[in-house]
C-alpha cells in the first residue's frame, strides 16, 4: 500500500523543473549535504529551484522515502525524474551531465 502522501509528492515533482527534498531551505539549509546539493544546483544552472523541507513534517518525509525507496535526504528531483543526493548531483555536475540536464528546463 502506498503511503497517503503520496500524490502530493507526485504533485510536488511535477510542478517544478527542479525540486530538492531537504533538510531546510536553499536559503538556510539545516545539514551539509543539503547546502552542498543547492550549491551544485545553482552552480550548474538551476535557476528556479523548488524545495521541500522535510524537516517541518514527518510524515511527508516518510511518504518521501517511500516514493523514492532513497532513506536520505537531501533528494533531487529533475523533469519529474530522482536524480539521487548530494554526491549523485556532484559527480553529475563533475562530469558535465547534470548542465546538460538542467539545460532542457
Amino acid at each position: 500500500m502506498s503511503h497517503p502522501l503520496r500524490s502530493q509528492i507526485e504533485e510536488k515533482v511535477k510542478s517544478s523543473p527542479v525540486i530538492i527534498f531537504m533538510k531546510g531551505t536553499p536559503e538556510a539549509p539545516q545539514c551539509g549535504f543539503s547546502a552542498r546539493a543547492c550549491e551544485v544546483l545553482r552552480a550548474a544552472g538551476a535557476k528556479d529551484l523548488a524545495s521541500v523541507n522535510v524537516l517541518a513534517n514527518d510524515e511527508l518525509w516518510d511518504a518521501l522515502e517511500d516514493y523514492t525507496q532513497w532513506p536520505t535526504v537531501p533528494q533531487i528531483f529533475i523533469h519529474g525524474e530522482f536524480i539521487g543526493g548530494c554526491d549523485i548531483v556532484t559527480e553529475m555536475y563533475e562530469r558535465g551531465e547534470l548542465q546538460e540536464m538542467l539545460k532542457q528546463s
